[in-house]
């Protein structure tokens, strides 16, 4: 009786293991019909990259500025991945990277992508593709909360690739930050033979240093910097930053890589792919940048 008890316990033992593990290799068969389920398969991968170039402001005659009614900023958009119902990828612009979703037209060759609307610059992209060019507009979703609600977009499909040969273009740079002046005084000699001071803004100019100085490839020192202009400095390191296609949202800085061939914002966040080099030297340029008087040509502690 007890020797029956014993072997029947054991069947029952092995029943349920036995079940178990069928009911585990069924949920783990489920998992994996579920994931394969998911994966849609990808069309046009020709037209994956990044496109970058102008979005020019549409024309508002209730702007507060006339001249912002001729702004042009350095957009770019990737597209990611390309199913039958879906369009993925991200668009970056003054530092503001948003991701996007939408659809992909084939028989007109239009892109609507739609960025996730729950920022306040957030809106819908229709831009046609032309070659290798997507050419549309942008119109924000909530037009009560930005001044200029539609945009003019012109991209041209570009490889983006880090090179820390890439510098500023002379015939492309201008070395005067047009965005930031400084108070200054002026003087003049009345009639009376008396000096006679007045208020002036003055700009910030940069010089030659802004050409010949690499902080991607050469080591710097303190005594390289130390007689450095702040806006050489503040140039120098964000040049780091540009090769590997930081978007930035200083217009001091977009004023200095906008207009470059080789600039491409791809991302607002490049910190993790500077090498051991540049990550020193942009920590030096920084301690140096606090310490510099924001003249034409002095340096101060």
């Amino acid at each position: 009786m007890k020797t029956n008890l014993i072997i029947g316990l054991a069947v029952l033992s092995f029943g349920l293991s036995s079940c178990k593990k069928d009911t585990e290799v069924k949920k783990d068969e489920a998992k994996k019909d579920s994931v394969v389920a998911v994966v849609e398969p990808e069309f046009h991968k020709e037209l994956y990259g990044v496109y970058t170039g102008d979005f020019e402001t549409v024309y508002n005659p209730n702007a507060d500025n006339v001249e912002d009614n001729y702004m042009i900023k350095k957009l770019s958009v990737k597209i990611n991945r390309i199913t039958k119902d879906s369009v993925y990828g991200y668009s970056v612009v003054n530092g503001n990277q948003r991701p996007f979703r939408g659809i992909y037209n084939e028989n007109t060759q239009k892109f609507i992508l739609d960025e996730p609307g729950d920022d306040k610059t957030d809106g819908r992209f229709t831009i046609g593709l032309r070659k290798d060019s997507l050419v549309g507009d942008w119109k924000v979703f909530n037009r009560e909360k930005v001044k200029f609600p539609e945009k003019i977009v012109r991209l041209l499909k570009k490889d983006f690739a880090y090179n820390p040969n890439f510098m500023l273009d002379r015939d492309h740079s201008d070395i005067v930050d047009w965005t930031t002046t400084k108070k200054g005084k002026g003087s003049y000699e009345d009639e009376n033979g008396k000096t006679q001071t007045y208020d002036v803004e003055q700009q910030r100019y940069a010089s030659d240093a802004i050409f010949k100085i690499n902080a991607s490839k050469q080591k710097l020192e303190e005594k390289d910097l130390k007689n450095m202009k702040k806006l050489d400095m503040e140039i120098i390191k964000n040049a780091v930053f540009a090769r590997h296609g930081y978007s930035f949202k200083k217009e001091t800085y977009r004023q200095f890589f906008d207009y470059q061939d080789w600039y491409i914002p791809v991302s607002n966040n490049v910190d993790n792919d500077l090498s051991p080099m540049e990550k020193e030297n942009v920590a030096l340029l920084s301690r140096m940048i606090k310490y510099a008087e924001d003249n034409y040509d002095s340096f101060g502690r």
